[in-house]
């Protein structure tokens, strides 16, 4: 029986919106898909056996009655056609595929999985033997664990078809399960990304295991399927029983590494995402014209596609940006005593400025008055008082900050919204953070910072009355589904699929969420920036172009230019390392020889620059004009040298990532490449910089005088349909090219009253008035003070 979770029933059109195309015929109904395919006896009863099951929640109230609620779960049209597609695929195709799945948030994603590996691991070959021994599902959400767990008993009746492997459950380590797990070929395997280095050591202490068949479904499709660690799984599931038996020789082993590169014959990759970057498109995409290379003209997409913008049509997720509201915050700064002024480094004072600005108790106390008052106003009564919201902060200092600035406020105020707060580790400040005399000897902890949650779970605590307002510092900003949230508030500059993903923990929908809509305040970024982030994945993500794969070769040559390293020590290098026999000491003395001469020439180098520095110092107490140029010009030289051995060092793991990652995509075949990779990485550790003594930047003597948080605008950020018209703008993903790239950081000193009024000529156009002025008991001239917009800081 259709049920209403499962409407509509549409296939969406071709431009990825809600219902259905028009038929190029006009006696057929846009509909007959449903009578036609859906209908049909074999695909109906499919549907009803495979399919259609039904789903337990648990719920407790905030006095602890828990509740459950059930609810009959039919397939929805995208999630019954992926399946069948992906199914058919891999019947057809057989191992050694990749499938991307771009499906919006809002799709289902979880019962989709469960419904595709239940599936995958009962599909058969003509000949009767299994297509794939074992399903091993990548995944970092236990609520994926418990949904694939009873979804698939209640079509199996059976236990120990899925297997999960933590250090919870079950006797023994993590290896031990893992082994027992593949060697009993269970069907599903479940898998967490720190886990599933486990499943490379157990089938490679296995003859037998290489010789099966997997399949890998990949959750939000994690970077670990690409580079070395995908590669490190191929090889282990390439090499052949009887040569395992046998002593491989070195040349066997680089043959075999090289090979696994390529796309493996007992491997398939099932990728599911709602954000596909670039890389992922590329390495799990499929090519229009799957006989040519990658090319502009022949790009890789995803093997399916349920937009976001369907999604939202279609009403199973709300449109976050329909009531986007974003701020401007100006200050003047200054220095208090003017006879204090000293040279600092522009770059680096910036940046510790700009931390300062963040951290100052005048902004967030500012920030917090009108989130409190916008939450009282306009989100506190929605959803029967239920309502939440979420304040993302930049930093964990910051998320202290706001906390001890929210319960200040929240006391004054006599208010009864509940605060907690999310971060990782122990906070501390320090005497260079402003206004931190008074918590200078304290730790700060979630534990201590929430002592409401009396050992709860941050997650549970929060869905009950206790608490209304979150505040998050890089936690909780993905894979967190709390329906209730109808408000975001940021104080962090976002972009990409971070801010997607950030934006989207408030579209989940929720009895009247949709009659009363979301609200998102932004005290950094521009309207802009966010509609370029959320565009391409608005409908189907697309590539720009591909990565070039021949820069490969001229990184591979820059390395071998360098005079770090001979060519006889790499190959050397690589038959002690592929050796079994041979010991650590033995393969490090190897590299001895390249340590040592990039170690002599970086001491040189950073010998001859600290004595430039010097002499350039006491050049400039002279104050003649051409000694001091000479002086300049004499530190730039030692520092050229200093900087190309630093690039060197980043040019190293530049090589590796990029090798790894395009060897997924192009078949190099080219032993040196692979050769130098192995080196690369083992050499690139043991080079090791020296942190020289840069004076560090005092700003105790700098205050903010003036401050103003203004409302620019509350608008609705339109997301634009793709259109055919060769003027429309293209949002479209572009991919990483700026590997071997890297650039020496020019160091520029200026005196800080001088940084101070250069951003006063560049942002004197907020006209701050004595109606900013913060209360301090002196005055700072106008002269001396810099206006300067919060956004300009940057990201720090």
């Amino acid at each position: 029986m259709l049920i209403p979770s499962s409407l509509p029933f549409n296939k969406g059109t071709k431009e990825g919106g809600a219902g259905n195309d028009i038929p190029d015929d006009e006696n057929r109904y846009a509909t007959d898909y449903l009578w036609n395919e859906v209908l049909l006896p074999d695909n109906l009863l499919n549907i009803l056996a495979r399919y259609a099951h039904l789903e337990i929640k648990e719920t407790e109230d905030w006095e602890g009655r828990k509740t459950k609620k059930e609810t009959l779960i039919f397939p929805r049209y995208h999630q019954w056609d992926v399946v069948r597609k992906l199914i058919g695929a891999a019947r057809t195709e057989g191992t050694g595929h990749r499938y991307l799945v771009q499906h919006s948030a809002g799709s289902g994603k979880s019962n989709s999985i469960a419904w595709t590996a239940h599936q995958l691991s009962t599909l058969y070959k003509d000949d009767g033997d299994k297509q794939f021994h074992s399903v091993i599902v990548i995944t970092d959400r236990t609520v994926l664990d418990d949904q694939l767990q009873d979804t698939i008993y209640q079509f199996e009746h059976a236990d120990g078809v899925v297997g999960r492997i933590n250090s919870k459950e079950g006797q023994g380590s993590k290896s031990e399960k893992l082994a027992s797990a593949l060697e009993n070929a269970q069907p599903i395997i479940i898998v967490t990304i720190q886990t599933f280095p486990f499943v490379l050591a157990a089938i490679e202490s296995s003859t037998n295991l290489q010789k099966r068949r997997y399949a890998i479904i990949a959750d939000e499709a994690h970077s670990s399927q690409t580079g070395d660690t995908a590669r490190k799984l191929k090889e282990v599931l390439m090499v052949d029983g009887e040569a395992k038996e046998a002593e491989l020789s070195v040349e066997d082993k680089l043959n075999a590494s090289v090979a696994a590169r390529r796309k493996s014959g007992n491997l398939s990759y099932f990728a599911f995402t709602a954000t596909p970057k670039a890389k992922t498109l590329e390495t799990f995409g499929r090519l229009a014209n799957p006989d040519e290379p990658p090319s502009k003209k022949n790009l890789p997409r995803a093997f399916h596609v349920y937009s976001m913008r369907q999604a939202i049509e279609e009403g199973f997720i709300l449109d976050v940006l329909k009531n986007y509201t974003n701020y401007k915050v100006a200050y003047k700064l200054a220095q208090k005593i003017a006879a204090t002024d000293e040279e600092v480094d522009s770059k680096r004072t910036k940046v510790k400025v700009g931390r300062w600005v963040r951290l100052h108790e005048h902004n967030i106390s500012q920030k917090v008055k009108v989130i409190v008052q916008h939450f009282q106003e306009h989100v506190m009564g929605l959803l029967g008082g239920q309502a939440k919201a979420m304040v993302v902060t930049s930093s964990r200092k910051e998320a202290v900050r706001y906390k001890l600035a929210f319960e200040k406020y929240l006391a004054e105020h006599k208010s009864s919204i509940a605060v907690m707060v999310a971060f990782s580790g122990e906070v501390q400040f320090d005497q260079n953070d402003p206004d931190s005399a008074a918590i200078l000897d304290e730790k700060f902890t979630e534990k201590n910072m929430n002592p409401g949650l009396k050992g709860r779970d941050m997650r549970k605590a929060f869905d009950t009355d206790d608490y209304q307002i979150m505040l998050v510092a890089n936690k909780f900003q993905t894979g967190f589904d709390q329906p209730k949230l109808c408000a975001m508030y940021v104080d962090k500059p976002l972009g990409g699929v971070e801010c997607v993903q950030t934006l989207s923990r408030l579209n989940r929908t929720y009895p009247g969420k949709a009659e009363s809509g979301t609200f998102v305040l932004d005290f950094v970024n521009e309207p802009d920036d966010i509609l370029a982030a959320f565009q391409p994945y608005y409908q189907t993500a697309e590539l720009a172009d591909v990565s070039d794969p021949d820069k490969i070769f001229e990184l591979h040559e820059k390395l071998r230019a360098s005079g770090i390293f001979t060519w006889n020590e790499v190959e050397r290098f690589c038959e002690a390392f592929l050796t079994r026999k041979k010991s650590n000491a033995a393969v490090s003395n190897i590299c001895k020889p390249a340590v040592e001469r990039w170690q002599k020439r970086y001491s040189s180098a950073v010998a001859a620059y600290e004595q430039a520095r010097d002499m350039l110092d006491r050049m400039k107490k002279s104050g003649d004009a051409v000694l001091i140029a000479n002086g300049e010009n004499s530190l730039k030289e030692c520092k050229q040298e200093k900087d190309r051995l630093e690039i060197f060092k980043k040019d190293l793991g530049s090589y590796t990532r990029y090798y790894e990652f395009m060897s997924q995509i192009v078949d190099y075949d080219d032993i040196e490449l692979e050769q130098l990779s192995l080196f690369a990485r083992y050499l690139r550790p043991l080079l090791r910089e020296q942190v020289l003594d840069e004076d560090d930047i005092d700003l105790d003597n700098v205050v903010m005088s003036h401050y103003r948080l203004s409302k620019i605008r509350q608008q609705a950020i339109v997301l634009q349909e793709r259109q055919l018209k060769e003027d429309s703008p293209e949002y479209k993903l572009e991919p990483g090219c700026d590997m071997g790239t890297a650039k020496p950081k020019d160091k520029k000193e200026e005196f800080l009253s001088q940084i101070l009024a250069r951003l006063n000529e560049l942002f004197i156009t907020d006209n701050l008035s004595d109606a900013d002025l913060i209360n301090y008991p002196y005055r700072v001239p106008d002269e001396e003070a810099a206006v300067v917009p919060f956004w300009w800081w940057g990201e720090t």
